[in-house]
């Protein structure tokens, strides 16, 4: 019989007790940021919980973690503090348990209605790498800018190609991304154009929230590199690729990636995400002894993107994805990043790169959606090749349980217009 909470959840909600994604929020302007976890419409105030003493195992018993304004201290403790403290809260919130469910005044504190509080950033992020994992979407960018010659260079069959972005720029679901400036490609004769991209785009990503970390000059290995995945985001690594194409050689992105990255609020753990685990795509050639796994996994996440236009009120799907398309897995990614012996630090952020499927309609960014601008998308009328002002963009993931959802929210953005 499936886990239930004495908190009705609709069977639609992202956030019932097999979830109990972690975040960040205030309660009203003014107070103190404090860490929370999703339940049905409630966040459960994990600073009321260990006030009351009811964080009491070995690992937490006598920790301040819950009293942070982010939850760095809690991921630097390790898997077993995050086993501990889901086992805590799916006991306390669960519809047997009368600790919380009988107490009307703890309840009073610890559950506060989600529509009345304001999210904030749930971790100090010190560094920011975004791959480039996906195939189909490496394939696509190849096929357009190289050629079906050369669609994926060589290197990317044999390790994980990323590169380093820019952590200050991440911003919360809900902030408003203002048009970039920048340079394009001249025209003939002419010197490069300057100023607002022309041709500014979304990308599907998830992200990899790093928990406890390794020293300086010893490499994470590829079989034990889940224990330092605290949990994943939705994520949306806009993209100026006019700016991005100019810029790009020989170095690779630059400012054409760094005015704004947008993330979910909610970080769902691997231990939520353990029931969906599905097979990684298989791998050819092998990977070399450092990258092979014993098992080689992703996660059956559905996502999602739709676009408001400027002006109107009615979301448009523009695309259908899943995290299982990734080539490269996290872990993968997370061992890679580690073995020239860089160490990862709590709170570091790891995007997967764009997410896109094997078909048209699964592809991950406009970029590909249009082909470069060659054949425009139809949103109920209105035609887009790239972000417009005004445009709200919305990513959605989850996972189908068995009677219930374990999803990660929206990331949602608003383009408005450069500055003059």
């Amino acid at each position: 019989m499936a886990l239930k909470s004495f908190i009705d959840v609709h069977p639609d909600s992202h956030f019932p007790i097999q979830n109990l994604p972690y975040g960040v929020f205030k309660s009203e302007p003014g107070t103190e940021p404090r860490p929370g976890v999703a339940i049905g419409d409630y966040v459960l105030d994990l600073s009321a919980v260990a006030s009351a003493g009811l964080f009491d195992g070995p690992y937490l018993g006598n920790s301040d973690c819950f009293n942070q304004p982010n939850l760095n201290k809690f991921m630097e403790l390790g898997r077993p503090a995050w086993k501990e403290a889901r086992a805590t809260l799916q006991k306390l919130l669960s519809a047997a348990e009368p600790t919380l469910r009988d107490n009307a005044s703890l309840r009073e504190k610890a559950l506060l209605p989600m529509g009345k509080v304001q999210m904030l950033l749930p971790i100090a992020i010190g560094d920011y790498t975004d791959f480039f994992a996906s195939k189909h979407h490496a394939k696509n960018c190849g096929l357009m800018f190289r050629g079906p010659e050369n669609a994926i260079n060589p290197n990317w069959f044999h390790l994980p190609i990323a590169y380093h972005g820019r952590a200050s720029s991440i911003v919360i679901s809900g902030t408003d991304i203002i048009r970039p400036r920048g340079q394009g490609h001249p025209t003939p004769n002419n010197p490069p154009y300057f100023g607002p991209s022309r041709k500014l785009d979304f990308e599907l990503e998830m992200a990899a929230i790093v928990g406890s970390g390794n020293e300086l000059g010893k490499p994470v290995d590829v079989n034990e590199a889940a224990d330092h995945i605290f949990g994943l985001v939705l994520m949306n690594d806009w993209s100026a690729r006019d700016i991005q194409a100019w810029e790009y050689v020989p170095l690779g992105p630059f400012l054409g990636k760094s005015f704004g990255t947008t993330v979910s609020p909610w970080i769902v753990t691997l231990d939520a995400l353990e029931q969906f685990a599905s097979d990684a795509p298989e791998q050819s050639p092998s990977p070399l002894p450092y990258l092979a796994e014993k098992e080689s996994k992703n996660y059956d996440i559905s996502l999602q993107v739709s676009i408001v236009p400027a002006g109107q009120e009615d979301a448009n799907v523009v695309t259908r994805s899943n995290f299982k398309h990734l080539y490269w897995t996290i872990t993968q990614q997370l061992a890679h990043h580690t073995i020239n012996g860089c160490n990862l630090r709590p709170g570091d952020l790891l995007g997967t790169g764009t997410i896109s499927g094997p078909e048209p309609d699964s592809y991950g960014c406009l970029l590909e959606l249009t082909w470069n601008g060659q054949k425009p998308l139809s949103l109920n009328g209105i035609t887009r090749t790239f972000l417009e002002d005004g445009d709200e963009v919305i990513l959605s993931g989850c996972c189908k349980g068995d009677g219930y959802t374990v999803g990660f929210g929206e990331c949602s953005g608003k383009i408005i217009p450069s500055p003059p």
